[in-house]
């Protein structure tokens, strides 16, 4: 008897390599956009960017600022620029800040592990706990749980990050004094040789227990408000996730074999709904990564959001354009690996 053939597009190696063609490609056609996109609100914005840069004296003075428009390639042809800046960005180059003096590379360099250690945490204890809460409100369908976490979901998503910011630095820091209130340490902690940038990584590989100590405490009070900030959206997914898993003609089966409820819950329902949770994970961390300026402004973390906010004040354009492209690359990095593990836990995505 001959085997079917297989379905157009379907599992196999060849099917999974054109799947993650055309993801990468749709990753870079997204890029350039991105890149289009912030430089034209870079430019298009009618703001001088000499004017926040030089000093009134400096300003009044013809020669200091084209001297000041030309060093920063200001004087060329929008077309021109834009080009130079993707030339720049082949190869590494992001530009000169304006605001340091320093290659934004460089810059990015140094505070994006910051930023990335407060949200990577932010977003293992949104998902941890969101998923967790999603699953129990899903199972107790209109029941006491599930109303108890529609409650915290509705306030995760209706309070502004810095709201929340500004309230829990002032309860827990101002008022009960349990957590720090700003920075990465303690002003007695020593800061340890940078290795990853990761302050916990970095204080232990150091073998200093005090200052480990110390980074875990500061981090407590900003990745927790990260993770309220998020928690609604990774609960309300989760649950409408389990719910669908909850409804299909495995969990029907099972429940017909008289399997135990919590067994059918997690070994088919959760099981099913694990491609939308990874999804949902992959924004929580894009989400957290843009929440991030407000809180890192209130807690003064010194990442890429305070580096974003002091580039937007001084209207270092040559900065913002290079902090929007590095945060997209970021974001469509982890989309992409998202994907390959969805379409790994079900290969129907690979056919969408």
């Amino acid at each position: 008897m001959q085997a079917p053939a297989p379905a157009p597009g379907g599992g196999g190696g060849g099917g999974y390599f054109r799947f993650v063609l055309r993801r990468l490609g749709t990753s870079l056609v997204t890029l350039f956009g991105i890149t289009l996109v912030s430089f034209g609100l870079g430019v298009l914005v009618p703001l001088r960017p000499e004017t926040a840069n030089l000093s009134q004296q400096a300003l009044s003075n013809p020669e200091a600022v084209a001297a000041f428009r030309e060093k920063f390639g200001l004087d060329l042809p929008i077309w021109e620029q834009y080009l130079r800046y993707l030339a720049g960005l082949f190869r590494g180059d992001l530009g000169i800040s304006q605001q340091t003096g320093q290659p934004i590379a460089a810059d990015l360099a140094k505070y994006a592990p910051a930023t990335l250690e407060l949200v990577l945490w932010a977003t293992v204890l949104s998902v941890l706990i969101g998923v967790s809460l999603g699953i129990v409100a899903a199972y107790a369908r209109n029941r006491w749980p599930d109303h108890l976490a529609r409650v915290v979901s509705l306030i995760g998503v209706s309070l502004p990050t810095y709201w929340l910011a500004l309230i829990g630095s002032t309860f827990f820091f101002r008022q009960l004094g349990w957590l720090p209130g700003s920075g990465r340490l303690d002003a007695s902690a020593t800061p340890p040789p940078r290795v990853t940038g990761f302050m916990t990584i970095d204080t232990l590989l150091a073998g200093d227990m005090h200052a480990w100590g110390s980074a875990i405490a500061h981090l407590i009070l900003p990745a927790m408000i990260l993770a309220l900030s998020n928690l609604g959206m990774v609960l309300r997914f989760t649950r409408s996730a389990v719910l669908d898993g909850l409804n299909t003609d495995a969990v029907k089966a099972a429940r017909v074999k008289g399997l135990p409820g919590r067994r059918v819950l997690m070994r088919y329902a959760v099981r099913s709904a694990s491609s939308p949770i990874i999804t949902v994970t992959a924004l929580s961390f894009g989400f957290l990564l843009a929440a991030t300026v407000y809180v890192e402004q209130i807690f003064a973390w010194g990442g890429l959001g305070q580096y974003a906010y002091r580039s937007a004040t001084n209207l270092d354009v040559t900065a913002i354009t290079g902090i929007s492209v590095v945060i997209a690359v970021i974001f469509l990095a982890v989309n992409f690996i998202a994907d390959l593990l969805a379409s790994a836990f079900d290969p129907r995505i690979r056919l969408q």
